[in-house]
């Protein structure tokens, strides 16, 4: 276990993850027979403060939304403009993740984190928007130090809102042309690794727009002479603004006692600026699916966590981690209704 899952515990009830243990070895089934099902059950005992843990009845889906200066230096060939337009389309329920998390019975809600469009009020739709675009990291900061607090302030206070109005699991999305730049600039960065090892393909760029994207990250990388591990530091000089706002809602719903499932490498990013906020927050943290971008495996490492689900998504906007609301209802209804082997009349092993 790495040094950051072994702070994980201020965020989890150790007498109920004890009491989940203990109730796993009691229900019908050979020990450890339902895999990582089991260590998920336990983990949602401790995040609750309850064996069995609640089972979640309202996720939601918060797809925090941003554009990027970076965009200018080529580093996808999207542009810019797309951005506003897919927040249409999740406002109207056309988007992949609409789809999905409609299947798994999720809500989806638009954070405008700082786009180059007005919007009009529209259900489900919020603005915590500074700026309209980000500093082109390449040659500039990303934001203000003060720009990034306030975003991390606004994504603790949505967490704690939506928490008591009944929200009791949260999955991080993300929408920005051009986020996965910077946010392998902030991976490379916390977890001091090349930039080659951090940097992929995102909405598939070509071996020219790759090499390109990898100089600029190095660039970004190896001229930052701040605090490594200060996230208010570090999404100033790299970040985006979607990723301040997760840091923050990631916090927030730490606080709150409400799991979180991570999605792609935007919220692995985003993940690694809560946990230098403070490192606690990683045992309310689920890894949803493992993106293919390189960046997303090094960042879970770094985390310590171990994906549910591995279907070579890369799609972002909350989609792998959709797909894993199923298994983390499952885990913790198998500890809220399975028999044991006294309730069920049947013999256990000799």
């Amino acid at each position: 276990m790495n040094q950051l899952r072994e702070e994980a515990s201020r965020f989890l009830d150790r007498d109920a993850m004890e009491a989940a243990t203990q109730l796993q070895g009691r229900l019908t089934k050979p020990a450890g027979s339902l895999g990582r099902l089991e260590d998920l059950g336990v983990q949602l005992a401790g995040i609750s403060g309850a064996c069995p843990p609640r089972v979640p009845s309202r996720p939601m889906v918060v797809v925090a939304a941003g554009d990027h200066g970076v965009l200018v230096e080529g580093v996808s060939p999207w542009p810019q403009e797309v951005t506003t337009q897919m927040i249409h389309n999740f406002l109207a329920g056309g988007a992949a993740i609409n789809v999905l998390a409609d299947e798994v019975g999720a809500q989806v809600v638009v954070v405008d984190c700082g786009v180059h469009a007005e919007f009009a009020p529209a259900p489900m739709f919020y603005s915590v928007k500074r700026a309209q675009v980000t500093g082109n990291i390449h040659v500039e900061p990303a934001m203000t130090e003060a720009v990034a607090a306030a975003l991390i302030e606004e994504g603790r206070h949505f967490a704690a809102q939506q928490a008591s109005q009944g929200i009791d699991l949260f999955v991080t999305g993300d929408m920005g042309i051009g986020n996965t730049t910077p946010s392998a600039a902030l991976i490379a960065t916390v977890c001091s690794v090349s930039a080659v090892d951090v940097t992929g393909r995102g909405t598939g760029v070509d071996d020219h727009t790759l090499a390109k994207k990898t100089a600029i990250v190095t660039q970004v990388v190896d001229s930052y002479y701040g605090d490594r591990s200060n996230a208010v530091q570090l999404l100033a000089r790299m970040g985006g603004f979607e990723h301040a706002f997760l840091a923050g809602l990631i916090l927030g719903a730490a606080e709150a006692r409400v799991p979180v499932i991570l999605d792609g490498v935007i919220a692995i990013a985003a993940a690694l600026m809560a946990a230098a906020e403070d490192q606690a927050v990683v045992g309310c943290l689920i890894a949803g699916h493992r993106s293919v971008e390189p960046g997303a495996s090094v960042g879970l490492a770094h985390l310590g966590l171990e994906p549910l689900l591995d279907l070579h998504l890369r799609l972002g906007e909350g989609t792998g981690a959709a797909l894993a609301v199923p298994m983390v209802r499952a885990a913790a209804r198998v500890l809220a209704e399975m028999a044991t082997f006294d309730a069920a009349g049947v013999t256990e092993k000799g």
